[in-house]
């Protein structure tokens, strides 16, 4: 099975690759269209400003081409904010996979939201049941409201998408390269069973 990591000015790129060397899952880090096209799973990670990478993006064509992409696609924290319509952050046009807009934290928060939160309301196929109320590691701003597409939740002040899902396109708001055991499972899913 062919893994493909898109490579982009993502700060997060080094940390999944590393989680599936230790899962012992093949993969590349490419920015080729024709290797991303050719990928049986896509990851599209993300940390960073919106503006700036979706400018990156379209520079190289990548905002139409992971539009396109037919078989599953992951995106983590930053990729899946820009999966999204419209972010607050730089008043941002995104790919508008998830008709869904991307808010910043008010100002009762304290941002960004740092650190490890639980899981609820989860939903197959990237999670099991057992990850309810489960605890995985988050660095961001700005959310996603709760939605249809919303896969599992995490309160911060207010419930929030932890997760998204439509069609071949599923996403995390946090990092599972970064949460432990319960992130490995959710990236051993995403590419065996999603």
């Amino acid at each position: 099975m062919k893994i493909a990591i898109i490579k982009y000015n993502a700060g997060n790129i080094k940390s999944v690759s590393n989680a599936l060397t230790r899962l012992q899952i093949e993969h590349s880090i490419t920015d080729d269209h024709e290797a991303i096209k050719a990928a049986d799973r896509v990851i599209f990670p993300g940390v960073g400003e919106a503006s700036t990478t979706m400018n990156y993006l379209k520079e190289r064509k990548l905002d139409s081409l992971i539009c396109d992409l037919k078989q599953p696609v992951l995106g983590i924290c930053l990729g899946m904010q820009l999966m999204c319509r419209h972010s607050e952050e730089g008043d941002t046009p995104c790919l508008n996979i998830f008709d869904l807009p991307v808010k910043k934290f008010d100002v009762l928060h304290k941002i960004p939201h740092m650190g490890w939160n639980s899981l609820h309301e989860v939903k197959q196929p990237l999670f099991n049941p057992t990850d309810e109320n489960e605890f995985v590691y988050f660095v961001h701003s700005y959310y996603v409201p709760v939605a249809a597409e919303t896969m599992a939740m995490t309160h911060y002040g207010i419930p929030f998408s932890a997760s998204l899902s439509k069609d071949n396109f599923f996403a995390t708001q946090f990092h599972p390269e970064k949460s432990g055991n319960i992130g490995e499972g959710i990236l051993k899913r995403f590419i065996e069973s999603c």
